[in-house]
């Protein structure tokens, strides 16, 4: 199955840096610091923008949800989340440098506002985690936290978007970090990115809650061995036993369809 992404958003990107795609989605090849260099450069640029950190979730969701599909042909950056992504890049041909998920960037993200002066919004994430990690970055790094809110937003679009859209384009924010879980902040990215302009948005699923002190994350070892799904698994069994075990292991299908097309249409270098 071919990209969503049209021809001339295709030779754009290939002029910024070289890409793989994995099923329907592509991925930036990018190094971690490269990564925060262009998220810093995209709210300089005042035009907006996105930033999505896809893993073996996302690769294996956007084959039958095409509304998520589409609004990662749109998203500005796709960095990878997950070691299995990073090897699975060597398979198609063009080895990603490292794992860099929503959890790794938001805290440096935060860090970077920070010293640059950047307004940053705090979207979703449990109950009263946002609130805290506004005050952790206001006491700890100095940062101007413009607003926080923890509303429900479904995956699709209802009239109460407004009314939190309303909210943070009032707050005037630099960066908006959206931790909603996936498909649900990808999807409410790509319909209010016109309207939060020149807000950038990162998604970063429940960095959130890791920062605030609610979900612990799985140790480093786990992470760079590729096991830090079975860590999550075994904080929320009831949550995540789908998706991890039912869902995920769809992507080897995936995987092995991509390797069996044309490496033109799977590499932009």
């Amino acid at each position: 199955m071919k990209s969503g992404m049209g021809a001339a958003a295709r030779r754009e990107r290939a002029r910024a840096w070289p890409r793989v795609r994995v099923g329907r989605l592509w991925i930036d090849a990018l190094r971690f610091d490269e990564a925060a260099s262009a998220i810093e450069a995209m709210v300089d640029a005042r035009r907006g923008g996105s930033v999505f950190t896809p893993n073996l979730d996302h690769i294996v969701n956007a084959e039958e949800n095409a509304a998520f599909a589409d609004a990662y042909s749109r998203a500005s950056l796709s960095l990878v989340d997950g070691q299995p992504l990073v090897w699975a890049s060597r398979l198609l041909g063009l080895p990603l440098p490292e794992k860099i998920s929503g959890s790794d960037l938001a805290w440096p993200v935060l860090q970077l506002a920070a010293r640059r002066g950047f307004r940053v919004y705090l979207l979703g994430g449990a109950e009263g985690a946002a609130a805290e990690v506004a005050r952790r970055c206001q006491s700890e790094l100095g940062l101007t936290v413009c607003g926080v809110d923890a509303p429900r937003i479904e995956p699709q679009a209802t009239p109460g978007d407004e009314l939190i859209t309303a909210r943070i384009a009032a707050a005037r924010p630099d960066l908006v970090l959206v931790a909603l879980g996936s498909p649900k902040q990808e999807l409410w990215i790509d319909r209010t990115a016109a309207r939060l302009s020149p807000a950038v948005q990162l998604g970063v699923g429940a960095s959130l809650d890791f920062l605030a002190g609610k979900v612990r994350r799985a140790p480093r070892w786990m992470q760079r061995a590729g096991l830090e799904w079975l860590y999550r698994l075994a904080q929320e069994p009831g949550r995540l036993w789908r998706r991890y075990l039912i869902n995920d292991p769809k992507f080897l299908l995936v995987l092995s369809r991509t390797l069996r097309e044309e490496r033109s249409s799977r590499i932009l270098a």
